[in-house]
This record gives C-alpha cells, sequence and structure tokens, in this order.
C-alpha cells in the first residue's frame, strides 16, 4: 500500500511575498529567526518551514545567500524534461532502427 502525501496548498504570489515582507519588518521584535518564522506563520495561516523556504528564495534570488534563484531552478527543471524527451526519441530510434535492419537481414538475397 502506497503513502499518501498530503496535497501542499498553493498560494498566491502576493500572499508568499506579503509573508516574506512580515518577517523581514518584525524579524528584530523576535528572540530568533524561527521564533520569528513561527510566529508570523502562525498569524499568516501557514507552517513556519514553509515561510522560511520562501524567505529563503527570496534572499537568494536577490543575490543574498548562496544557492539556486528561482530562475535557475526552472531552466534547471526545463532542462530536465528535454533531457527525458531526448532520451525517450532516442530509445525509439534505437528499436526502429534495430527493426528495420533486422528486416534487411530477413530479406531474400538478390543479384
Amino acid at each position: 500500500m502506497e503513502s499518501k502525501k498530503k496535497p501542499t496548498p498553493k498560494y498566491t504570489a502576493e500572499f508568499r511575498e506579503r509573508g516574506v515582507r512580515l518577517y523581514r519588518e518584525h524579524r528584530s521584535d523576535y528572540t530568533s529567526d524561527n521564533a520569528a518564522y513561527r510566529a508570523i506563520a502562525s498569524k499568516l495561516g501557514c507552517s513556519h518551514e514553509t515561510l522560511r523556504a520562501w524567505c529563503i528564495q527570496v534572499a537568494r534570488d536577490a543575490g543574498e545567500r548562496a544557492g539556486s534563484t528561482t530562475e535557475e531552478k526552472a531552466r534547471i527543471k526545463e532542462l530536465e524534461r528535454e533531457n527525458r524527451e531526448l532520451r525517450t526519441a532516442n530509445e525509439i530510434l534505437k528499436k526502429a532502427s534495430a527493426y528495420f535492419a533486422q528486416a534487411e537481414l530477413d530479406r531474400p538475397f538478390r543479384k
């Protein structure tokens, strides 16, 4: 039996921006990053890990933190999809080539 993952809610870009803005504006009101994430996330109705991930990604996109930007992640995802498609096409071409080569060998020889 497969374990079913709980579906993750989709948040709008505006909601994510608001969460990050609230964190940045009110971080100094809390003793730690974690305390700020927990308090602000509970007010927004999302998990503190979700808010933390948003804040980290915004910092990466702004060049304030090391790691892949949103743009780079999208490009990598697109390249991986393209790579999968090309592998599938190559597999089909290999099978077709083998099929036609075998058909050629099975044909009677003519002079």
